[in-house]
Parts: structure tokens; C-alpha cells; sequence
């Protein structure tokens, strides 16, 4: 397929040549006609499928002309290394420097920017709590933004950049907006979806390598929050003859102590740690001991400056949280031999980005599993109820935490359970 598909202007066509893109990406085909046709789009891809090329493309397609004093085009990335990386793009490909193209982020003083931006320029690559506040200063006007781009939006929200965002697509009220992630999920679609039209698009590309490697069976959970992740925990290796010999990963050491105490004494003879931060709690500092003990059923084990573990023999490995680097989990999951195991990982929203490189990497997808439906799902966004404040007690100062009571409710009198039943069961017969 040649860059024709794209419909790009000649220049363009020239620089995406030169720059040795030769043939357009999928992503590209799918959404450059959507983008130019002025519909909000959301454009899901892996890294490397060519989501930055693609707006830069756009951009440049879009502005037409350069030199207005408020800027067209407002791109919004996680952090100052994404802002050098897409203004590397724009350098590639903006031939002879047609449009004026400014980077914002920490790494200046908001003064130096103010002034940058009073000066002119068409688009701005920009990290979103910095061009928030430029934009509360009043530096940064955007009536006359048309092309409102968020790009790796599920690492700002991982970076809990959600609330510049939506302020600034709010304020540019006029504009196209598109939106490029890697994955998807409740969260990052609570940011973008307040600010995308009715009409807007989704695009989705997998580009999945088509060589695969030998692992051994994937299990995925995807649970909301670390403390239903503690429940789903919980709740399966309760099953003692299905989980009978099975080892944990978790990063830090102090994870493995607060998973360790999410459970009640009776069952931590069965569940240990590797090398245990306290003396006093149940632990192996050799998993060799681990594996000969019959009576010990779960093993955590923290990724922290971890070296080599050999957990050969063991049937079931449990990923309670994503290490930082995917090989360290893929080399654990790699098929050894004939045995059978079975290797289970569980995973928040913002830990999805990280079970998409994976599948990258093995050139297959998790199967992801149905949560039980015993399971006790945690709403982190839940607040605890007040209790309310009698209005004589407001009144008098005295505070809500005190109040007289009821002659009514006075007690001076004490019934046994027995009485007590009696009387609930007549008061519902009615009987006096």
C-alpha cells in the first residue's frame, strides 16, 4: 500500500519518503480520513504502530497555513520526554519549517513560556499541568485551538493528569479533539469522554507479532483497585486443593507484608514470605524449603532486588502486581520443559499498558477471566457516611459527637436474649 492511500499533500508525501516511511501504518488508514474530516476520533494502538506520526500528519494537513499569533493545534503529552520525542517528529517531517512549534513543560520557567507563546506559534506540544497553568495566567489562548490532541492518554492518567486535561478540552470548546492510547478502560474513558462528541470514532489496531513464544497457559483478572486485587486473593487461595503449592509476586517487600497480613492467623502455617522483613513473621529465606514442605501452600515473593529464583516444580504462579520490567515476568513464564503450570496475573486499569507489552512480546493475548461472582469489588470512590448532627446539639455548641437523650430512650432496665426475642416476635405479630 503506497502513502497515496492517505491523501497527503505533496510536501508531506516528499517528507514521509525521505524520512524512509514508505508505506502507511494501519492506524493511519484507519483514522487519517476521520481526522481530516474534522470527526473526534479515539485511536487505540500498540506501541510502535505509528499513533504520533499519524496527528503530526494530521496537524500539518490540517493547519494549512502558518504565522497566526493564538495557537491552532494544542497536543498534550504525559511528560518532557514525550514532548521532545514528538517535536523530533514535527522536525522531521514539518519541511522547511513552515509552522511555528513550541514545547512546553517543567523543564522551563512559566515567564520564559508566557513570552514564547505572546510571540506567536501554531501548535504546542505541551505536558497538561503546565499548560493549565499557563492557561489560569491567561498566556495560553485557546478560542482559537481546531485540532485538541491527547496523546499516550492512559500514562496521564497514570501520572493522575486527568483534571488539566479536562480543563483545557473544556476551554477549547470549539475544537476537534482526538485521543491516542495503548489500551482502554474505566478510567481514562471518565477523562476523555465529558469532552468527546457523540459522533466521535473508535479505532483500534493490534498488531500483535505473529510469532509466538512458548508460554505456558495465561490467566488474566482485571479488577479495579489493589484492594479488591486483596479479595479476588483472598477468595482463591481459599481453595486450598486447587491452590496447593503456588507462588506470589508482588514489587516491593512491603507489599508482600501488607498481602501476608491480609490474612487471618489460622491460615499463615499455610502462607509465607521470602525473606521476610520481621523475624516473627512465617517465612523461607530458601524456596528449596519452601517446596519440601508439604504444609506450606503459599509463597510471596517480592521482585525486589530478587536475582534468580528457581520455581521450577511449582504448578501455579500468581502475578499479584505487574513488574516494572516485562521480561521479568515473561522469563518466568516461558515453558520449561514438560511440567504443567499454569500462570495467573492480575491487573488494574493502570496496569493494563503493561499487560499490552507483554502480549507484545509474546505474540499472544491473556485470556481474561470472569471475576467470581462472590467476589467483593471495592469502590475506592465510595465516602463513608456521616452521621448527622442533631440540631439542638448545633445549637447548644456542645458538638455532634453529643446528645441528651430521649426521656423515652432513657434505659434502666436490662432483658435477656430469650426476653428480647419475645418481644420482636410479638411486635411483628402485632400483638401487644
Amino acid at each position: 500500500m503506497s502513502l497515496d492511500k492517505l491523501k497527503l499533500s505533496k510536501p508531506l508525501v516528499a517528507a514521509m519518503t525521505e524520512a524512509g516511511f514508505l508505506t502507511p501504518k494501519e492506524i493511519q488508514v484507519k483514522t487519517m480520513s476521520r481526522i481530516l474530516g474534522g470527526q473526534d476520533v479515539i485511536a487505540v494502538g500498540p506501541e510502535g504502530a505509528g499513533k504520533t506520526t499519524t496527528y503530526v500528519l494530521a496537524t500539518l494537513m490540517k493547519l494549512k497555513y502558518a504565522f497566526e499569533e493564538a495557537p491552532r493545534a494544542l497536543i498534550l503529552v504525559p511528560d518532557a520526554e514525550h514532548v521532545d520525542h514528538v517535536l523530533e517528529q514535527f522536525k522531521l517531517l514539518n519541511r522547511n519549517s513552515t509552522f511555528r512549534i513550541l514545547g512546553i513543560d517543567s523543564r522551563g520557567t512559566i515567564d520564559t513560556q508566557m513570552n514564547e507563546i505572546t510571540d506567536g506559534c501554531d501548535i504546542i506540544v505541551a505536558v497538561p499541568d503546565r499548560a493549565r497553568a499557563l492557561y489560569l495566567k491567561l498566556a495560553l489562548n485557546t478560542n482559537k485551538i481546531q485540532l485538541f490532541i491527547v496523546d499516550n492518554a492512559e500514562l496521564i492518567v497514570k501520572k493522575g493528569l486527568q483534571l488539566p486535561v479536562v480543563e483545557l478540552a473544556n476551554s477549547a470548546y470549539k475544537s476537534q479533539h482526538v485521543v491516542f492510547t495503548e489500551v482502554m478502560h474505566e478510567k481514562l474513558k471518565h477523562m476523555i469522554f465529558p469532552f468527546m462528541k457523540d459522533s466521535a470514532a473508535t479505532v483500534e489496531v493490534d498488531e500483535i507479532d505473529g510469532k509466538q513464544a512458548e508460554v505456558y497457559p495465561q490467566m488474566l483478572y482485571q479488577v479495579p483497585n489493589f484492594r479488591t486485587k486483596l479479595n479476588l486473593l483472598t477468595l482463591l487461595l481459599n481453595d486450598a486443593e486447587v491452590f496447593d503449592k503456588v507462588v506470589v509476586f508482588v514489587n516491593t517487600r512491603l507489599t508482600a507484608q501488607t498481602v501476608y497480613k491480609n490474612f487471618n492467623h489460622n491460615k499463615r502455617g499455610e502462607i509465607s514470605i521470602y525473606r521476610p522483613l520481621f523475624f516473627d513473621d512465617q517465612g523461607y529465606d530458601n524456596i528449596e524449603d519452601f517446596k519440601d514442605n508439604p504444609n506450606a501452600r503459599v509463597l510471596i515473593v517480592a521482585n525486589e532486588n530478587l536475582g534468580e529464583l528457581n520455581i521450577q516444580g511449582i504448578p501455579i504462579i500468581l502475578h499479584f502486581e505487574l513488574p516494572e520490567q516485562k521480561e521479568t515476568l515473561i522469563q518466568r513464564i516461558v515453558k520449561n520443559g514438560e511440567e504443567e503450570v499454569i500462570a495467573i496475573t492480575f491487573s488494574t486499569d493502570i496496569e493494563l499498558i503493561e499487560v499490552k507489552k507483554i502480549e507484545q512480546a509474546i505474540g499472544q493475548k491473556l485470556e481474561v477471566v470472569e471475576l467470581p461472582d462472590d467476589l467483593k469489588v471495592v469502590d475506592m470512590a465510595a465516602k463513608p457516611k456521616k452521621k448527622k448532627a442533631d440540631a439542638e446539639d448545633a445549637d447548644s455548641g456542645r458538638g455532634a459527637a453529643f446528645h441528651e437523650k430521649k426521656a423515652s430512650n432513657l434505659k434502666n432496665y436490662n432483658y435477656s436474649a430469650g426476653t428480647k426475642a419475645k418481644m420482636t416476635y410479638k411486635k411483628k405479630k402485632g400483638l401487644s
